[in-house]
């Protein structure tokens, strides 16, 4: 006897063969537009780069302006950089997860709220790379809602700030979101990191209120726990727990090259 077309057995049959089907479709669909979106991230970064180095125009072509910007792995317990590995493919947010490339941070010393961090990053040169126009470094912390990642680039002096922005974070439209908002970023132009060339923290904040001096930029009104995070992640990333022995080489004019020829050198005589 023919079954009926409402049994529960054939219900149940006809939902799994769905099922079945529809998920052979979507792995399959997922797998082929994979490297589609590797490569479109992978633009979206370089946009990104460009953007706040003040070097992208709309309509320009992405790759051949990122041409002209050298990546390299810096080391950023002693400022140097390594030739460990390919500036090309290093992922810092693996290395900070992996026990030999990172450290777990706690108390006082985590201020931007990421309990892991890497030893090492990559780094943007504008122009000569070894003595270059502007230096762009990676930098993320917490917001109110989650993680905020974004760029920050920094003058060849290793203090003067070219600009910020942010790729990815989950703030509030119209509130934190502001992070984003052309005319709070062009705030960032000019403003100072260290208060003077002895200084190892830094002294660029977001104010509560209207930013005043070289080392402020104005509040984001409504938004007190995203400007602090903002404020708490540039503390940590510019301090000497992540990009301060780096630009530190840079604040005392001295050449990344040059210096590391000279440690190669001194060790050599050691031995």
């Amino acid at each position: 006897m023919a079954q009926s077309n409402n049994s529960i057995k054939k219900i149940l049959t006809v939902a799994f063969a769905l099922c079945i089907v529809c998920s052979v479709i979507v792995s399959t669909a997922a797998v082929a537009l994979r490297p589609m979106q590797q490569l479109n991230e992978e633009l979206d970064r370089k946009t990104n780069i460009l953007r706040v180095a003040n070097l992208y125009e709309r309509g320009i072509d992405v790759e051949a302006a990122f041409a002209e910007i050298t990546p390299r792995v810096v080391d950023m317990r002693t400022g140097e950089y390594t030739d460990q590995f390919d500036p090309e493919t290093f992922d810092h947010f693996q290395a900070a997860r992996d026990p030999a490339t990172g450290r777990t941070l706690s108390g006082d010393r985590d201020i931007a709220g990421l309990s892991r961090v890497e030893n090492y990053a990559t780094v943007y040169l504008v122009g000569d790379p070894d003595d270059p126009e502007q230096i762009i470094v990676p930098i993320r912390g917490q917001g109110l809602w989650g993680l905020m990642r974004g760029y920050m680039s920094i003058e060849g002096d290793g203090n003067t700030i070219v600009g910020i922005t942010y790729y990815e974070h989950s703030e509030t439209p119209g509130l934190g979101a502001e992070v984003n908002n052309p005319r709070w970023q062009a705030q960032w132009q000019g403003k100072e990191i260290y208060a003077d060339e002895q200084s190892v923290q830094p002294a660029i904040r977001v104010a509560r209120g209207a930013g005043t001096g070289e080392h402020q930029v104005d509040g984001l009104s409504g938004a007190t726990l995203t400007a602090n995070g903002v404020t708490n992640m540039l503390q940590f990333w510019l301090s000497p727990e992540g990009f301060g022995e780096y630009l530190a080489k840079f604040r005392a004019g001295i050449d990344q090259e040059e210096a590391q020829e000279a440690d190669v050198e001194l060790e050599a005589e050691g031995a």
